[in-house]
């Protein structure tokens, strides 16, 4: 594998690291701000937002800029937003550094997928988009945590500097290891909108926004979650963040395997068994092993997802896959907000803290169907081409003259 994607891996540390750390340090965020943890919850759901609409309006904006440059401008606003979250003075200019550093995820991870792939032989297109993103999953083995421990010992502001600081780390990263690579020619913005328009392209990011979704409708909460029903101390909600870290690098990397090989199937697979994890998480977290166990297989499960869902775009928007690319990034995003908006709807009704993992069983459990459908209008296609070619007259061959 080239050294670019390692360069694309560290840019994607430092994203995932601010998407996912403020679950964990959301009781604090709360308490600093003297707002309730469903208020609280709406920087994860702002975030999740900004992505959706930042992914089209970044790729529009950066289209005649060389990839290259467009990610390290990216990686520069990154840095601006954390910096004006980590020195807000209230919870309104918080979530607005949380909309600037968001603006810049979807197009990140989308021109970065484009990247990635155009980097490796077309067999190994999953695994190199597996590898940029293990850098989203390792964020959450070890930058979650840390970032974490470092919030609720020395306080929040301190972790999204660190964050900010990691954004710069990846600008210098991208500037020194990714090849100028610019764009196609002959690719107009009118081509990169007119891919959206393929039908296996929107369900695709339909199964994005809910499968994903699932996932984020137990994380988002997960720090209340533990401390209120499975009786986990403040300060083990980052050794949880560990698990569902590591089941985050595993997921990614086993669908980055298999996604060349048996992508339908894998998506079948892990969709099906998130939803029925999901649904034993309302039972599970009453337990402290056995919430643990569930929160290292959800991370695994939900990221198993990741690599066969980006390819699957990239791959039926082969002629402009940029803005597909960066949209599927927001759909996973708008999963999220979703999910999250779902969750503290149940909470805020009184069913508990619990309750948001029965709406994500719901949302995985509905993704599941979008395969099932999208696979079987793919198989209708399949056999409407076979029969056309089969229907077409063939030409007579011409008589051989013997002399």
């Amino acid at each position: 594998m080239p050294l670019a994607l390692l360069a694309l891996a560290l840019g994607a540390f430092g994203i995932g690291m601010t998407e996912f750390v403020i679950m964990g340090l959301l009781p604090e965020v709360a308490a600093d701000f003297g707002v309730s943890i469903p208020t609280a919850g709406y920087l994860v759901t702002g975030y999740a937002l900004g992505v959706v609409a930042g992914a089209p309006l970044m790729t529009v904006l950066g289209a005649r800029v060389t990839r290259r440059r467009m990610l390290m401008l990216l990686m520069g606003l990154f840095v601006v937003g954390n910096t004006v979250s980590a020195l807000a003075p209230g919870y309104e200019v918080m979530l607005a550094g949380r909309i600037v550093a968001s603006l810049t995820h979807g197009a990140f991870f989308g021109i970065g997928s484009v990247v990635a792939a155009e980097l490796v032989a077309p067999g190994k297109r999953a695994g190199a988009i597996a590898l940029m993103f293990t850098g989203l999953t390792v964020a959450n083995v070890v930058g979650v945590p840390l970032g974490t421990f470092v919030g609720q010992a020395a306080g929040w502001r301190v972790t999204f500097l660190g964050v900010a600081a990691l954004g710069l780390l990846g600008l210098l990263g991208v500037a020194r290891l990714v090849p100028e690579m610019p764009r196609p020619e002959g690719v107009r913005l009118r081509d990169e909108v007119a891919a959206l328009r393929d039908v296996q392209v929107l369900l695709a990011m339909a199964m994005t926004v809910l499968g994903f979704g699932g996932v984020f409708a137990a994380l988002t909460y997960v720090a209340p979650m533990m401390t209120e029903v499975a009786g986990y101390s403040d300060a083990s909600v980052t050794w949880l963040l560990v698990l569902f870290g590591i089941g985050m690098v595993v997921g990614n990397l086993v669908g980055g395997r298999y996604a060349d090989r048996a992508l339908m199937p894998l998506l079948y697979l892990s969709l099906g068994a998130l939803s029925l994890v999901l649904a034993l998480f309302t039972v599970t977290a009453h337990n402290r092993f056995a919430a643990a166990v569930t929160i290292t297989l959800i991370g695994g499960l939900g990221f198993a997802t990741v690599p066969p869902l980006q390819k699957r775009v990239l791959d039926r928007a082969a002629g402009a896959p940029t803005l597909a690319s960066a949209v599927n990034i927001g759909a996973f995003n708008l999963g999220n907000a979703l999910a999250a908006w779902l969750g503290g709807l149940v909470i805020s009704a009184g069913w508990g803290y619990t309750a948001p993992n029965g709406v994500g069983a719901l949302l995985a459990a509905s993704a599941l169907v979008l395969a099932v459908v999208s696979r079987l209008l793919e198989r209708r296609d399949e056999h409407g081409a076979r029969g056309r070619d089969l229907a077409e007259p063939r030409r007579p061959v011409p008589a051989v003259r013997r002399g």
